[in-house]
C-alpha cells in the first residue's frame, strides 16, 4: 500500500513563508508526477504545481496566481515532493494536497491517482 503524508502547513502572516513537505510511503519504484493542489472554502480543488520525472523527461508547471512566488522540487530518492511558498498572499489561504500520479509500485502494481490528506494554510494578519 502506497500512501502520501503532508506536513508544514500552519498560520502566516502576509509575506511570510512555509514549506511544504509530502513524503510517499510504501513499494515505489517510480513516480511519474507529484504535484500540489489547493481548496478554498465553497471553491474547487485546484492546481497549484507539478513536477514529471517521466520517460519523457523533467519538468514543472505552475498556476499563473502562484508563478514567482511558489517553488516545487522533488526528491526522488525519498520519493518526496517539496513547494516552497514566499511572499504569501490572504487568497492563497485554504487546504493543500499531495498528489501522485502514475505510481509504479512494481512490474504488477500500478496506482494512477493518489492523495494526501491535506494540510492547512492560513494566511493572515
Amino acid at each position: 500500500q502506497v500512501q502520501l503524508v503532508e506536513s508544514g502547513g500552519g498560520l502566516v502572516q502576509p509575506g511570510g513563508s512555509l514549506r511544504l513537505s509530502c513524503a510517499a510511503s510504501g513499494r515505489i519504484a517510480r513516480i511519474d508526477v507529484m504535484g500540489w493542489y489547493r481548496q478554498a472554502p465553497g471553491k474547487e480543488r485546484e492546481l497549484v504545481a507539478r513536477a514529471t520525472s517521466g520517460t519523457s523527461g523533467d519538468a514543472t508547471n505552475y498556476a499563473d496566481s502562484v508563478k514567482g512566488r511558489f517553488t516545487i522540487s522533488r526528491d526522488n530518492a525519498k520519493n518526496t515532493v517539496y513547494l516552497q511558498m514566499n511572499n504569501l498572499k490572504p487568497e492563497d489561504t485554504a487546504v493543500y494536497y499531495c498528489r501522485a500520479e502514475g505510481t509504479i509500485a512494481s512490474a504488477w502494481i500500478t496506482y494512477p491517482d493518489i492523495w494526501g490528506q491535506g494540510t492547512l494554510v492560513t494566511v493572515s494578519s
